[in-house]
């Protein structure tokens, strides 16, 4: 009887401590930066990247303009391909007349690549600064079947009055990031105030007709990455004003209820993607040493940082592709480097991400 008694406590503490050990923590891979290279410089200011594979090659685009940074309708929208991510070829370049284009994102819907801007209008000059008015902005694209033949651009029906960013697809439909002044105000405090910037979710069954989704942020709004599961609930990283911490944010269909959560991070110019069975985020990040462009792991709705790829200045916007062998390809603009008379200049870069063993 002692014996069976025995027994019997043995087994119940054993029991107890299975079920009060802490959880294995999962071990986030550790990233190493290979093959930094510069691969755009003409000059010019060249700045936002997006990065995709599509159509058996690399395809990379951002901005190029002779002025600078600010809002010029001298600025352009470059497109180059690759085979192997080592030599680029220009494949297309396009504008937008009285127009400044930035922020170019890449699309792949309905067997089409979508190259997408949002453009200001700034007249015949440089836009003043105290004239800025996304009231007056509006998306447009251009897109291809097959990587030779380009459209002409055409402006995205349903985003005027809306500054569009990335956009992402699930069963057969497209989502926009669109920010915008809550009832198009036209007042002082509209204009510059962040308290009445939304960001809106806009859908499209084409690519260029869009309509009104949700609303993902309803003050402070700005530039969102959206990520789709399988099951169609949404993921998105949300930049904020000023420099506060970014926005996780959460929603299933009909994505009328979205949870917000603030990372510990702020986020200029977010990247959110898939690498592996982990996600991947990236964007500029205020430090001691400057503005960085900065690579995290997003885990456990947690920030956990991985790589700090060279950058200063004027930088971010990073792109991401997943390459054959598990390693990762990501694109970003910088100003840290100078040209022979000393001066800065604003170019486009990739690096290989691999995981170390």
């Amino acid at each position: 009887m002692n014996y069976l008694l025995n027994l019997a406590l043995a087994i119940g503490c054993t029991l107890s401590l299975i079920e009060s050990a802490p959880a294995q923590r999962h071990q986030l891979p550790q990233i190493e930066v290979e093959n930094v290279r510069r691969v755009f410089h003409n000059g010019e200011h060249n700045a936002f990247t997006d990065l995709i594979r599509w159509n058996g090659k690399f395809w990379l685009t951002f901005r190029s303009c002779p002025d600078g940074h600010m809002v010029f309708p001298t600025s352009r929208i470059i497109v180059l391909a690759s085979e192997d991510t080592e030599s680029w070829e220009m494949v297309c370049e396009f504008s937008v007349p009285r127009r400044d284009t930035r922020d170019p994102h890449f699309l792949v819907f309905h067997d089409q690549l979508f190259v997408y801007t949002g453009t200001w209008f700034s007249g015949d000059g440089e836009l003043p600064r105290d004239q800025y008015d996304i009231n007056k902005h509006l998306g447009f694209g251009i897109k291809t079947t097959d990587g030779n033949t380009w459209s002409k651009p055409f402006q995205l029906e349903g985003t005027y009055g809306h500054y569009i960013w990335r956009a992402a697809t699930h069963e057969g439909k497209a989502y926009l990031c669109a920010r915008r002044k809550r009832g198009y105000t036209e007042s002082e405090l509209g204009r510059g105030a962040t308290e009445v910037m939304e960001c809106a979710m806009l859908e499209s069954g084409d690519g260029i007709n869009w309509r009104f989704r949700t609303l993902f942020q309803t003050t402070k709004g700005n530039e969102t990455a959206f990520l789709f599961h399988k099951n169609g609930d949404l993921l998105a990283i949300s930049r904020t004003q000023g420099k506060d911490s970014a926005l996780l944010v959460q929603a299933s269909p009909p994505f009328e209820q979205v949870k917000r959560k603030a990372l510990s991070e702020y986020i200029g110019g977010p990247l959110l993607d898939r690498w592996g069975e982990e996600l991947i985020v990236g964007g500029r990040r205020f430090t001691d040493a400057g503005p960085r462009t900065i690579l995290y792991w997003l885990h456990d709705g947690a920030l956990h940082e991985i790589a700090s790829l060279p950058s200063g200045g004027d930088n971010s916007y990073p792109g991401f592709v997943e390459l054959d062998d598990g390693s990762g390809l990501v694109s970003w603009y910088s100003s840290h480097e100078k040209d022979p008379m000393g001066n800065a200049i604003t170019a486009i870069y990739l690096a290989n991400l691999k995981r170390k063993k």
